[in-house]
């Protein structure tokens, strides 16, 4: 499974490319990581994420009150993230895709196959700035990362 949020595609494990793996044995749960958000990269909406931005929202919450969800869809929880964290290149994220619904199995199925390899944030922006086309956020409400076909 390749998998990386925002607009781009991933790879491997937590390499240059930035990427998100499934690393996870045991058949009941996958273990998935990756990208949820590059610094500086504007996705399709023009939003660019700018270092940082999501320090104050996982201080608050931890990656336990992020959801993981399947195409931004709030009845399709498909998981739990473990571990979030902010390094140089952008917010890394690992989690467990579950087996506790059919939506989970599902993602989880895809996911394997390598059929659904993007992710993508769903959030408040708390602090903005214009910047031309682009929108700068310098601070973000993180409230769920989603497994995606298609990265916005």
């Amino acid at each position: 499974m390749r998998v990386e949020g925002r607009g781009t595609r991933a790879e491997g494990s937590k390499d240059e490319d930035g990427s998100l793996s499934t690393m996870d044995p045991r058949p009941s749960t996958l273990t998935i990581q990756g990208y949820a958000s590059l610094w500086g990269v504007a996705d399709l909406n023009g939003d660019v994420v700018a270092k940082g931005a999501f320090a104050d929202s996982l201080m608050r919450t931890g990656a336990g009150g992020v959801g993981m969800l399947h195409q931004h869809e709030s009845r399709a929880v498909v998981g739990v993230w473990d571990e979030m964290v902010e390094d140089d290149r952008g917010l890394f994220v690992r989690g467990r895709i579950a087996d506790w619904s059919a939506e989970a199995r599902y993602a989880r199925a895809l996911s394997r196959a390598g059929a659904l390899d993007g992710l993508s944030i769903g959030f408040r922006a708390a602090r903005a700035r214009r910047d031309g086309r682009l929108r700068v956020l310098s601070g973000v409400e993180l409230w769920e990362v989603s497994l995606v076909t298609f990265p916005g």
